[in-house]
């Protein structure tokens, strides 16, 4: 049933819109959320090489190797003052496998792997300041998950695609053996028998097709369906850069982006949290809207998304007034949405939910909503 979105038996994507917005209406109503966050890059070195990245660096070409504790804290310290309660950790994947530098470094300050380092700086960022982490630092297995759990009330892995296509000879990820379809999953697995909120999401426009979304919109409602762990969904338009394999390769397109965003809807339900990233779509990003998703994602007052360092976050006035103009309500979260810590016992440790309640009102928003924002970018 659900490859009937595919081909010739598919609706108008308008009318695929429009029954996406009346799933989203009937579990989300008429609240958009976002996160106010401060980004965290660790480290740009990896051990991957996709055909599409800017953020990863070789020791040579990397401003650090790592980003140090006085460092980590001081962006996360300035956040928590212009109202930022999250604190995204964004890093390659497992560096000291490749680079003799990052084993280095880690050594030298009793650190064996880049995983427990990043397990330290999320404890130092939850115990000295007022945001909570969300680490978002690749394949995980069980005990770095476990490991990580107490200082994250949520983790993040986009999967991307499921396609085996993109890593054979010639693909984005031919050189990323950590983007295996397989691997990514089994990260989002154990992350559901550990009972942690899970975000993840796909990445279009990189050379899957549109059977192979539905592939991975049914991958991950599968798992949630088993665990109910995925709190989020992210959809994310390929954008080319140049310096890269793919920097001739073709953006995706706005109706491709509203097809995926509005089917992820209609496959994955009313319940679950569907994100489209603002500054990925410029001034087209309030379409998005009419497509079924009830999220922006992170949006710093601070620092630029180092992922895509071209694209700016939409300023926070503009994001509420585009929202509103659609008709939705905007209202700042936490990095863990509320029904996971709001009445329910089992997913957050007690210092965490804890933590969580302090931080939001009685309906689990981040306190003071909108207004704790009022003139600023």
């Amino acid at each position: 049933e659900a490859y009937l979105f595919d081909g010739g038996t598919c609706p108008p994507v308008e009318e695929l819109c429009a029954l996406a917005s009346q799933i989203r209406d009937k579990g989300k109503g008429k609240i958009v959320t976002f996160s106010p966050k401060v980004f965290i890059p660790l480290t740009h070195l990896c051990r991957d090489f996709c055909g599409y990245c800017t953020f990863r660096h070789s020791p040579d070409t990397a401003p650090s190797l790592y980003m140090t504790p006085e460092e980590v804290l001081a962006v996360a310290k300035a956040g928590e003052r212009l109202g930022c309660t999250e604190a995204l950790f964004t890093l390659g994947e497992r560096p000291e496998q490749r680079y003799p530098e990052a084993r280095q470094w880690l050594s030298d300050r009793g650190y064996a792997t880049t995983l427990e380092y990043l397990t330290e700086m999320c404890r130092l960022v939850m115990g000295d300041t007022g945001l909570m982490p969300h680490a978002n630092p690749g394949t995980m297995s069980r005990r770095e998950l476990a490991a990580l759990q107490p200082y994250n009330p949520s983790m993040g892995l986009m999967l991307e695609s499921t396609s085996p296509r993109l890593y054979q000879e010639g693909g984005p990820h031919e050189f990323a053996p950590s983007k295996r379809p397989r691997v990514r999953l089994r990260t989002m697995e154990l992350a559901g028998e550990l009972g942690i909120p899970f975000t993840t999401g796909l990445l279009i426009g990189i050379g899957e097709t549109r059977r192979e979304r539905i592939d991975a919109f049914l991958e991950i409602r599968a798992l949630h369906r088993t665990y109910g762990h995925i709190q989020e969904v992210i959809v994310q338009n390929f954008r080319a850069k140049p310096a890269t394999p793919m920097e001739e390769a073709d953006d995706a397109s706005a109706d491709e982006l509203l097809w995926t965003v509005a089917v992820g809807r209609i496959l994955l339900g009313p319940d679950v949290n569907l994100q489209v990233p603002p500054n990925l779509s410029a001034s087209d990003y309030p379409a998005y809207l009419d497509a079924g998703i009830n999220d922006w994602g992170g949006v710093s007052p601070l620092t630029i998304d180092f992922v895509n360092p071209e694209a700016p976050w939409p300023a926070l006035p503009d994001l509420q007034r585009n929202t509103r103009d659609k008709g939705f309500e905007l209202k700042p979260r936490l990095p863990v949405y509320p029904e996971y810590f709001m009445g329910a016992m089992q997913w957050l440790p007690e210092p965490l939910r804890a933590k969580a309640t302090s931080l939001a009102d009685e309906d689990g928003y981040v306190k003071g909503g909108m207004e704790r924002y009022a003139g600023r970018n």
